[in-house]
């Protein structure tokens, strides 16, 4: 039978929100999948937009590739905005990373958290 815990992005401190400063690939690492490929990672994540003008982002999954491995592109976060999800449960394992850039750095935060299952 799987075990579930919940694990705090790895790019954050303490459950603290992930200042994106990156602005193009490779983005700010928000989370460094378990290793391996006989456990995964469900990955939850929202952005909020901390300035008085709106910014894009763009979220890097297990790679830069673009389009292969962008989740979203270019998403336009409003100005001030509350917390929008934009990672909704997808899995990742094998030690990929979640990336994410900005159109303006430090515009948006993300924040989280992961379902490890194993």
């Amino acid at each position: 039978m799987p075990s579930y815990s919940r694990q705090l992005l790895s790019g954050s401190t303490n459950g603290k929100p992930i200042p994106v400063a990156a602005t193009a690939t490779p983005g700010t690492t928000l989370h460094a999948a378990v290793a391996g490929t006989t456990g995964y990672d469900e990955v939850y994540a929202w952005a909020s937009n901390v300035t008085n003008a709106s910014a894009t982002l763009t979220i890097e999954w297990g790679g830069t590739t673009d389009p292969g491995n962008h989740m979203v592109k270019a998403i336009s976060i409003p100005a001030n905005s509350p917390p929008i999800p934009i990672i909704t449960g997808q899995v990742l394992n094998n030690g990929m990373t979640v990336g994410a850039f900005s159109g303006a750095a430090s515009a948006i935060n993300i924040t989280g958290y992961v379902n490890r299952i194993s």
